[in-house]
Order: structure tokens, then sequence, then C-alpha cells
């Protein structure tokens, strides 16, 4: 069995790299495109597989080209897909991502089949024998019966809600879940208390807040962690928050609860990914380790 689970959207991604964001009514050029599979729970899962981590991942595509692209592309990267459905007569979700030349990102979409599997849909045996379940953004139903089913099973659960955060009501996803995710925005919608100590605001949950080129910053209920991250040339920014989750993840299953160094790997993992085009541009362990050495 996978040792790492990761559940939510899969999707296609158009990724157009233009000039300057256009104003209401004014035009850009558009000086590149470049098209891959997408969403955060394939993100994940495809930058897992390229730092060794057996991943598999739950979620659903369209019976389209667009859906057997993206499901080609997690095979090739060696992610399981046994449970990603190919839903008949839905179209697969398609995202359009607008790139400026700051690396900044506008993103536009349909809803397609990225949400199609409902709790009934679930296969409590395949979340139980994993060793961590990593929730991204989906439907709450969803994401609070395979957070369940992981929990009764002893098998830790971190969740990235994502910019969906702010509409949707994942209340009982969170309670189940061990490591929080969260960037600036979505730290001001969930803790609306104490934002120094979010940790004892959410029970006493890990909490990562990604704070982008200004790094990231872990709290929990021994002791906060800062890293102030790596400056470099950003290119695009889509998918490193998903790099950076799986740097993160990766080294807490290989070392537990060693935060400050799960830090600095994924602040690499982010930081690298942000200087190529596309989602899927996470780094080896190879290349992190040679990046780190670079630094110092």
């Amino acid at each position: 069995m996978v040792e790492v689970v990761t559940a939510g959207h899969v999707n296609w991604d158009v990724t157009l790299r233009v000039d300057a964001l256009p104003e209401p009514d004014g035009e850009a050029r558009i000086e590149s495109q470049h098209r891959s599979g997408g969403g955060s729970a394939g993100n994940v899962a495809v930058a897992l597989a390229g730092m060794d981590v057996s991943t598999g991942v739950v979620g659903s595509v369209g019976t389209d080209e667009q859906g057997r692209l993206a499901r080609r592309e997690l095979e090739r990267a060696g992610v399981d897909v046994s449970h990603l459905p190919s839903v008949e007569g839905m179209e697969t979700t398609t995202k359009y991502l607008v790139v400026d030349d700051t690396g900044e990102v506008m993103v536009l979409g349909n809803e397609g089949a990225n949400e199609a599997i409902t709790p009934d849909d679930v296969d409590a045996d395949y979340v139980a024998a994993a060793d961590h379940l990593h929730l991204t953004s989906q439907r709450p139903d969803t994401a609070a019966r395979l957070a369940a089913v992981a929990t009764d099973a002893g098998v830790p659960v971190s969740f990235d809600p994502g910019r969906r955060l702010c509409d949707r009501d994942f209340d009982e996803a969170l309670a189940y879940s061990d490591v929080v995710f969260l960037n600036d925005l979505e730290a001001e919608t969930l803790l609306d208390r104490d934002l120094e100590h979010p940790s004892l605001e959410l029970d006493g949950r890990v909490v990562v807040v990604k704070r982008g080129s200004d790094g990231a910053h872990v709290d929990t209920t021994d002791g906060a962690y800062t890293h102030p991250g790596f400056g470099v040339d950003t290119v695009d920014t889509t998918g490193a928050g998903d790099a950076f989750a799986a740097g993160f993840l990766a080294v807490l299953l290989e070392s537990g609860p060693d935060y400050e160094r799960a830090l600095e790997f994924a602040n690499a993992c982010g930081a690298l990914a942000s200087m190529e085009e596309g989602a899927r541009t996470a780094p080896t362990r190879d290349r992190v380790a040679a990046f780190l050495d670079e630094q110092f």
C-alpha cells in the first residue's frame, strides 16, 4: 500500500504567461503557453513521488482528453491512480492560470469533475492502510469522511484547504487534522483571535503558515519556528505551495516532528518550484539538498 494518500482536486492546467495582468477592458500579450496536470491533490502526489515517497491520489477526472492526459501524467510520475475514477459524462476540471512577469497568478476555471467523489465513494481500507492522509480543497463532506476514516485507523491527517476556505465549511475535516497548512489570508479567515499562536486556537494542532517569498512559520504547543525563505528569481508561483507542503510532509515522514528542518526543506521546495513554469515543478530530494548546500 502507499505511504501517503492525497485527496482532492486533480485538474488540467493551461498556464498563460502575459506581460501584465490587464485592467478591465484592457488587453495583455500572451508570451507563452504551457499545459500540464494540476490540482493540489495531484500536485502534492507528484511532488512526493519525486521525493521517493510512495503516493496515491483520491479524486476524479472526466472521460475527456484532458482527463486521460492528467491520469497518464500521474501514472508516469509513479502515483497510484487506482482511486482516481473517470466520471462518465463530465469534463475534467480545467484551470486557466494567468501569470504576470512577477510570477503572480490569476486563476479561472470550470467546476468539472474534480468534486464528483462523495463520502459514499471513499474506500476506507485504502485510506486506513496508508501512513499519512493529506487533504486538499474538495467537497467538505468528503474531506470530513476521509479525515474520520484516517483518524479512526490511527493515520495522521494534514489539511491544506486552499483559497476556498473563505466560502466553505471545513470545520469537521479541520477537527480531525493534525497539521493544517494556511497562507496569510487563510490564517486571517480561520484564526480570528490569535494569529501569533494559532496552534492554541486550533486545539493544539500543528499550524503551518505559508508566506511565499517571506518564508513560513510553524506553531506547535511545544514552540514556534520561523524560516525567512530564500531569495530566488520567481517565474511562476503556481504549485509552489503544493511543493512546500510535499517537502514538509516528506521530512515529517522521514524524521518525525523535526519542524525546523521540515520548514527549511519545505521553503526550499517552494522556492525551487517558483523558478519554473507550471504547477508540476517540485524538485527532487537531491535537487533540494544541492540548493540548500549552495545557501551556506
